[in-house]
């Protein structure tokens, strides 16, 4: 007994450990930045009289992709000053970014000043992530970074339906201020937060000149590295599509084409799917720690997220909102293992070039809604929107399940090693 009540209080204490509580905290408030605008946008747009680009346009009129566009450039700059420069840089310098950004946005008249917020809210947003996870995993134990990388994940996802729920009751100029606000209030837990001593290992080894940090292009100079890269981002490809096409777009080109009894709100959509994403990643995290692994689980949660994804668009006409809301409801759950593909990303690579995969795989994941939101609309223009769906669907889920197949179990490895050229 004495044996297991120390083991009970030694995860508790890690997972109470600064960085993880900082660390979930911060993204937290990044993804309710992130998710702030797909859940004002209409609202927003409406308001500052640009109500003709609600339903779509050329690309550059779509500022889903301008931010996103800012999440790929992001997603590199940060993660190699996580892996030069630190940890903790990415992760406080990329705060601060999104949370001027998004104060920015509380006071735009035009769609050039939308855009441009978006696009650097977006650089800065692409950072929180990456760094944290390195951080959690390079400092928690082998055996247990699992669980801390879901918490941190878990409470990420939750600051989306605070955005959902802020958004039918706040006006979208205050939302924003209250982003900004809560991003600049957590630069002061930096105090007392200590970079990982992986980190500082890799940096004596640069100095030595026995291994390069951060550098970017290193990740694709290798056959072996850029297959392990190029499958991280494709198992992650799934997640984007279901959000930012089948949900966010559920009120706008699914609904009425599904007869759809009742009215589908956008922010009350999206929030309910990021509930059944908390969930779905304390589910798949805690399932992962009892089987002993990552890809397994994420198989498992990917057919559940194909199968919900066939009757959102198959089995779905003549439903009630009710019924549509449940669904999107449960295709959250499906795509919880997103806590388990960036805690995979991390793992897959030494620690010199850590963060650069693990901050840039998940932006390159969610910059792809522009590839996908571009194929879409031209799909559209040719098909029904569910066919259109059911195309790129099947693309993305196949991607998925062929680059789970190639990467290798990462469950409980020693992250203490490096990428040698």
């Amino acid at each position: 007994m004495q044996p297991a009540v120390a083991n009970e209080r030694s995860l508790l204490r890690e997972l109470l450990h600064p960085i993880v509580i900082v660390g979930a905290l911060g993204y937290f408030v990044d993804i309710y930045d992130l998710t702030l605008f797909m859940t004002v946008r209409d609202q927003s747009l409406s308001e500052l009289g640009l109500g003709h680009l609600i339903k779509g346009g050329a690309w550059y009129h779509d500022l889903m992709s301008w931010q996103m566009a800012g999440m790929l450039l992001g997603g590199i700059l940060f993660g190699v000053l996580g892996d030069r420069l630190g940890r903790l840089a990415t992760l406080f310098g990329s705060i601060l970014l999104y949370s001027l950004a998004n104060l920015g946005n509380a006071f735009v008249h035009t769609f050039e000043a939308y855009a441009a917020w978006r696009f650097v809210a977006g650089i800065g947003l692409a950072g929180e992530l990456g760094g944290c996870i390195a951080l959690v995993a390079e400092t928690l134990s082998k055996e247990r970074r699992g669980y801390g990388t879901t918490l941190v994940a878990a409470v990420g996802v939750m600051g989306a339906v605070t955005a959902g729920a802020m958004a039918e009751v706040v006006h979208w100029r205050t939302n924003y201020i209250i982003g900004g606000v809560l991003g600049l209030s957590l630069l002061v837990l930096r105090i007392g937060v200590r970079e990982s001593a992986l980190f500082h290992k890799a940096r004596d080894n640069h100095e030595l000149g026995t291994v390069s940090r951060g550098n970017f292009f290193a990740l694709f100079n290798q056959r072996n590295r850029l297959l392990r890269y190029l499958c991280c981002v494709g198992i992650g490809l799934p997640t984007w599509y279901t959000l930012g096409i089948l949900v966010q777009r559920a009120s706008s080109h699914f609904a009425p084409v599904f007869h759809i009894q009742g009215e589908i709100i956008t922010s009350r959509a999206i929030t309910i799917f990021y509930l059944g994403l908390t969930f779905g990643d304390l589910g798949s995290g805690a399932i992962s720690q009892a089987l002993r692994s990552r890809r397994k689980v994420v198989a498992g949660f990917l057919i559940v997220s194909l199968g919900c994804a066939a009757l959102y668009l198959f089995g779905s006409d003549g439903w009630t909102n009710t019924q549509l809301y449940a669904l999107i409801f449960v295709m959250g759950l499906g795509m919880g293992y997103w806590a388990l593909f960036i805690t995979i990303s991390s793992e897959q690579f030494g620690t010199n070039l850590r963060a650069t995969a693990a901050t840039s795989i998940p932006n390159f994941v969610r910059g792809s809604l522009i590839l996908l939101t571009a194929a879409f609309t031209w799909l559209n223009t040719q098909y029904s929107a569910p066919t259109a769906a059911i195309v790129l669907g099947f693309t993305c889920f196949a991607i998925a399940g062929v680059s789970l197949l190639c990467l290798r179990e990462t469950f409980g490895i020693d992250l203490d090693y490096l990428e040698r050229d």
